[in-house]
This record gives structure tokens, C-alpha cells and sequence, in this order.
């Protein structure tokens, strides 16, 4: 079906259909939320509980599936309180996160509480004149004991704002042209992967794939083609959906992107029938403007990827989060397949979408290969052992994370192509394998033994080796060979500067250094993460006094030192001024891939699946 652009109907209603309206469902757990203030920045929630036991406990969870990282949402909260009609209860904090309230058995009970909602990601919740938005870890306690019992989420249209409207995947009971009202989850996990988008956002439309979708930007401009977007979201909804069942159905009846466009930032957040999204708003497709900026397709594979996750972590998924435990981290070793082979996928689809051609892919994965390439950290951590110590590095960055870490994104997707092109040669993909999965582990929990199981069952030779090698240990993977069996040839170039000198600097106004990486030149100068390199000193030349040099940008670097190994860097380290002994010798050495389509054939082979 054609994508359509509509004018503001009714946010929380399927499109094209009636939504249901049924009078007020009883249930055990209510949220109401209200926008209490906006210019504080504040939500407040009242939770209504139908039957309280004697000693109600609440918590609040600590850290929201998908973002690896315990976040403690309760230090938002204030202001909390409980009542049995008109009498007020003992509500006292156990710890960090939750709450014991003292109460008469099987009687209604109402907590009162503030959250302050400012944090601008995907992961919180956030509230000021122009926007609402929140996720259910970040606003509504568990009530232990009933987390299993249906949910409901009252959101009251702010009176004071009558341009917002509302959107969510929650399933409406009964809900205004603007989508606030009343909506139900059938428990509190469904609840709190269901975020809420309110505001004057623009809103379109479309249907693929035998489901209906929703599409909101908060902040946009008025220079948007909204048409391009919901027309190119469209086609990576229908890829993915034909890589996945075919001529068969999504594993859902509608799905809502919510995109926040901001002046800089970037990120999403997957969910089950819904995505939360950050990205630039000069990176939106606009008005006249037919060629993809390297931006728009950024935002591309932001959607891609978030989209993949649908199958891939939401549904299909570690055995280890089979059940979610909001109150402490869940370790897994499995990210490395459920993020690294979902950022193998996002940009590739979007070449078999046909939004972005051969070339641009080539140059999208020679971008990714450099950045593991480039990290001294793949020689220490195994992905496996990214991916089980993300709550600890990943997410817990500093100046010498590239020296101990690997990204189990970007990795990940290099097991991924590993796999695929090495499957290829056998007459097999890895979409073979992504299908079986989905069958096998009748699209829920999965463990690497399932696998290793599949891999088996398609090609009738085990892979236990691959696995091992690529994923649990820090042995380099084959690409070169892999890449020119089909069709790529990798060229070696000269690095970059900062690169050949081993570390990682910003230059907008001067050189300040940020990572020194283990083993480079930098490194054995004494150069230190937070030093200024204010010059260049260089020996002059048959006797001549040396000369001085101011240095602004590293690609001076070469002017100055003319033909000197050796030179003098000179630094700024807590407002001490250095003089450090720098050795060039074997800068040229460290090189870069360069990808170069070599047989167009057989990448076509490759990337059309």
C-alpha cells in the first residue's frame, strides 16, 4: 500500500480501523499520569492498587532492557506518599529503589509520587513546554506480588496544552481524538516496554507487510518531506519483514516510531511493537532535496536497527533475559549476536531496499571495519566478554576504554559478515540462519547452543571452531580473505595522524588529546589523555638552532617536521608545559583499510541476498 501523510485524527488508534471502547475495566494495578509542571520539569503518577496486601512492597526498576547500564531512575523521584481513602499510610524506603508501605489487607491503596523528567534520551523520561515523553521504568513502581496482573496507564491531556497529542503501542480502552486516556497492558512488562510520545508532533502513516504503522517526529521542521520518510521507513519495514517470514506477516498488528530531531544527538531504543528515537533535524529528508545525506542515511540505519530488533532481542532473545529482573544488572555473553548481527543487518537492508547503492554500503562497512581495526582493545576482550561486561565498560566509558574493550556492536557485525560470506561459500546465508532460529526457538529465548545447532543442521559440519575462534577469543578475523573471495579487494593506506601516532584527539580549537592507545608512538613519548600538544620543536638542520612551531591541527604536522624522525612535542599538562620526546619512526607503518569493489558481481551475489 502507498504511503499517505494524514492530518491529525487519532493518535492511539490503529489506522483505518475503529479503536476499542469499553467502559472502565476493572483491574489490579492503575497508573494515572499528569503534567504537574512543565517549567520544573515535573510528572506526577498515582498508582491505585485494587487489593493491597498487608505489607505492600514497591519498587522501581534500576535499569531498562536494551540499555545495558544500571541508571537508577528512583533518584528522580520525590514527593512520595500513601492513603486508603482519607487515611494516610507508613511508607518507608527499604533501599534504593524500593518501598514498604504498611496498609489494610485486600482495601484499595493510592501511592502519590513525583518524577522529575529531564534527562534527553531515549532510556528516561523527559518534560518541558514543547514535549512529554517517558518510559514506564522510569515512572511506575512494581508492585510485588502483582506484576503479572493486567496494567492499566491513564494519561490525562494537559489541559493548559491543547495542541499535544499522544502516542504509544499500548492497546487503547478509551481514549480522545488525541490519543490521551486510558490504555492496557496485559502486565507490568508490557507496560514498561510501551514508552510514551506527547506533544505537537508531526504524524504519518502507512501500512506493510499485513500491519499498520505510525511514524512521529517531535521537533521537526517545517522544511521535512514527511512523505520521503514514511515512504523510505516503508521500505525497510517491507525488507525486513520478506527476510524474516517471506510473504508472511509481521509479528505484529501495528508499531509506532517516535523520533525526537534535536540540534545534535543520536541513539534509539528498541521495543516490542515500538521504537524511541534521537537524531539530528538537519539530518531529516527535506523538501527538494532528492540525494540521501550521509546523515539521512545515518537516521536510516538508526531505523534499520532498531526495527531489526523486533525479532532480534525483543522476541528472539538470550535465554539469560528470558524473564527481566528490573532490579539488578542481567548478565549476558550473547550481545554480540543480538546487537552485533543486528548492526550486520541494519545498513545491509537498507542496500536491499534499494535506499543506498553497492558503493555507499562498501563504504559503510569499510567504516565500521576501521573502527575495530584501529582499537588495540580487540586484542584483550573476546566479544563474548564484551558483551558480559557491558554494564561495567561498555556503557562506563573512559580515556582507556579503546585499550581494553571491544565494541560488541561493531565487532558483533564483523562475526556476522564472517559468518554470512563463509556460509555463502557453501551455498548457504546467514538469513538461512536467522529463519531457522526464529523456528527453532519458536521466536523466544535462544543460547549459543542453538546456535551452533542450526549451524549444523543447514551445512552438516559443525562450527564450533568458527565460534570459538571468532567469538571467544582475540584472534583477528579473516575478512581480508573472506572480502576478496567475494568480490572486494582491501587496499592498505596511510592512516591519519592521530592514528599513525596512536591516539584519538579533538582539533577545534587546537589539539587536545583524549585516548592514548597501548603500543604507539604517543604512548612511548609519554603523551597523557587530557594533554594540550601546543607545538613542535625540530632540530635544525647541519648545526642550525632548532625551530619552534605553533601546531593547530596534526595535518600541519608534516610541513613542520620536514624530514626529522625525531622532534620535540611540546604540551600543556595542568598548566605545566612539557617537553616530550617524540620518535616518528614508523608512523608510515600503520595503515588503514581501504574496501574497493573488485567483482561487482559477486558483492551483487552478496548484498541481494
Amino acid at each position: 500500500m502507498a504511503t499517505r501523510r494524514t492530518q491529525p485524527t487519532h493518535p492511539g488508534r490503529q489506522p483505518g480501523r475503529r479503536s476499542v471502547v469499553s467502559p472502565d475495566v476493572p483491574t489490579g494495578v492503575h497508573y494515572r499520569v499528569d503534567v504537574l509542571d512543565v517549567t520544573r520539569h515535573l510528572f506526577q503518577v498515582t498508582l491505585t492498587l485494587a487489593r493491597a496486601q498487608a505489607t505492600q512492597v514497591l519498587e522501581l526498576p534500576v535499569w531498562i532492557p536494551g540499555s545495558y547500564l544500571v541508571r537508577e531512575f528512583a533518584r528522580h523521584v520525590h514527593c512520595i506518599s500513601a492513603q486508603q481513602g482519607k487515611r494516610p499510610c507508613s511508607i518507608i524506603q527499604l533501599d534504593k529503589c524500593s518501598w514498604s508501605v504498611q496498609a489494610q489487607e485486600d482495601t484499595p491503596l493510592t501511592v502519590t509520587l513525583q518524577v522529575h523528567a529531564h534527562d534527553a534520551s531515549v532510556r528516561t523520561a523527559w518534560l518541558d513546554a514543547q514535549r512529554g515523553f517517558f518510559n514506564g521504568t522510569s515512572l511506575f513502581l512494581r508492585v510485588k506480588g502483582q506484576t503479572h496482573l493486567p496494567h492499566t496507564l491513564e494519561v490525562v491531556a494537559p489541559p493548559h496544552l491543547p495542541d499535544w497529542q499522544l502516542a504509544t503501542g499500548l492497546s487503547p480502552l478509551k481514549v480522545d481524538r488525541r490519543g490521551f486516556g486510558t490504555y492496557r497492558a496485559e502486565h507490568y512488562d508490557e507496560l514498561a516496554d510501551c514508552p510514551v510520545e506527547m506533544g505537537a508532533f508531526w504524524r504519518g502513516e502507512f501500512r506493510a507487510g499485513g500491519s499498520d504503522y505510525q511514524f512521529v517526529v517531535a521537533g521537526a521542521p517545517s522544511s521535512l518531506d514527511g512523505e520521503r520518510l514514511l515512504a523510505d521507513t516503508r521500505r525497510i519495514v517491507e525488507t525486513q519483514v520478506r527476510l524474516w517470514h517471506g510473504k508472511g506477516r509481521a509479528p505484529h498488528t501495528r508499531y509506532v516510531f517516535m523520533l525526537w530531531a534535536v540540534a545534535d544527538g543520536y541513539g534509539g531504543l528498541e521495543h516490542r511493537n515500538s521504537t524511541a528515537l534521537i537524531g539530528k533535524r538537519e539530518d531529516l529528508p527535506q523538501y527538494g532535496v532528492k540525494t540521501a545525506s550521509d546523515g539521512y542515511v545515518t537516521l536510516l540505519g538508526l531505523i534499520s536497527h532498531e526495527y531489526f530488533h523486533t525479532w532480534n532481542v525483543k522476541r528472539l532473545r538470550p535465554v539469560q533475559l528470558a524473564e527481566i529482573d528490573y532490579q539488578r544488572e542481567n548478565m549476558t555473553s550473547l550481545l554480540w549476536f543480538f546487537e552485533g548481527f543486528t548492526s550486520y543487518y541494519d545498513d545491509l537492508l537498507l542496500c536491499r531496499a534499494g535506499l543506498i547503492d553497492t558503493a555507499r554500503y562498501v563504504k559503510l562497512l569499510n567504516k565500521s571495519m576501521n573502527q575495530v581495526l584501529q582499537a588495540p582493545g580487540r586484542l584483550v576482550q573476546s566479544v563474548a566478554q564484551a558483551s558480559f561486561e557491558a554494564w561495567t565498560k561498555y556503557y562506563r566509558p573512559d580515556d582507556n576504554t579503546p585499550n581494553i574493550t571491544v565494541s560488541y556492536y561493531t565487532k558483533g557485525a564483523l562475526v556476522a559478515l564472517c559468518l554470512d560470506l563463509s556460509l555463502r561459500q557453501q551455498g548457504h546465508s546467514l538469513d538461512d540462519v536467522m529463519r531457522a532460529l526464529w523456528k527453532r526457538c519458536a521466536g523466544g529465548p535462544m543460547s549459543e547452543d542453538d546456535l551452533l545447532t542450526v549451524l549444523h543442521e543447514i551445512t552438516g559440519s559443525s562450527w564450533q571452531h568458527q565460534v570459538n575462534t571468532w567469538v571467544h577469543s582475540t584472534v583477528e578475523l579473516p575478512l581480508r580473505a573472506l572480502l576478496q573471495a567475494h568480490g572486494v579487494h582491501v587496499h592498505d593506506d596511510a592512516s591519519q595522524w592521530a592514528q599513525r601516532l596512536g591516539f584519538r584527539a579533538t582539533e577545534s580549537s587546537g589539539i587536545h588529546i583524549k585516548t592514548v592507545l597501548h603500543g604507539g608512538l604517543a604512548q612511548r613519548a609519554g603523551l597523557c589523555a587530557g594533554d594540550e600538544w601546543l607545538g613542535l620543536e625540530v632540530p635544525g638542520a647541519r648545526g642550525k638552532a632548532a625551530k619552534s612551531w605553533r601546531l593547530m591541527r596534526l595535518d600541519d604536522l608534516p610541513l613542520y617536521a620536514g624530514q626529522a624522525t625525531r622532534v620535540t612535542a611540546l604540551v600543556s599538562r595542568d598548566r605545566q608545559l612539557l617537553r616530550l620526546p617524540l620518535d616518528l619512526k614508523g608512523a608510515e607503518q600503520v595503515k588503514t583499510w581501504r574496501l574497493a569493489i573488485q567483482d561487482a558481481q559477486a558483492v551483487q551475489r552478496w548484498l541481494q541476498a
